[in-house]
C-alpha cells in the first residue's frame, strides 16, 4: 500500500509541476501603455524632451500615427508644440524607446 501512495505522491508532483511551468512559459507582451505629463524642453518633428519636474528630461520619439488632442479630447489637425507647452503624453516602451501616441495639449506653463 505504501508502493501506490508513493507512485500517486509522484504523479501529482509532477501534475503539479507541469502546470507551474506552463504557467511560466514566456508569450510576447507589448506592454501597458503609460502616462507623463510636463513641459516641452526641446521639440522635432519626430521627438520631444519633456521636463517632468523631477530628475532629468525624458526623452520622447512621435510615432508616425500620433494623434493631437486639446484637454478636452478634441483632435487637432496641425497642433502648434512648441517649448514651455505644457502637454500630457501616452506612450509605450518599444525596444528601450518611449514611442508616443498621443499628445494631449494643455495650458501653456
Amino acid at each position: 500500500m505504501k508502493i501506490y501512495s508513493k507512485i500517486l505522491g509522484v504523479i501529482f508532483a509532477a501534475g503539479l509541476l507541469i502546470g507551474v511551468a506552463h504557467a511560466q512559459t514566456p508569450s510576447v507582451v507589448t506592454g501597458p501603455e503609460l502616462e507623463s505629463t510636463g513641459v516641452i524642453a526641446d521639440y522635432t518633428d519626430n521627438a520631444l524632451v519633456l521636463d517632468i519636474g523631477i530628475g532629468e528630461p525624458v526623452q520622447f520619439k512621435l510615432s508616425s500615427n500620433v494623434v493631437y488632442v486639446d484637454s478636452e479630447g478634441t483632435v487637432l489637425e496641425a497642433p502648434a508644440l512648441s517649448t514651455n507647452s505644457r502637454i500630457s503624453v501616452d506612450y509605450i516602451d518599444v525596444g528601450g524607446d518611449n514611442v508616443v501616441d498621443k499628445v494631449t495639449l494643455l495650458e501653456n506653463y
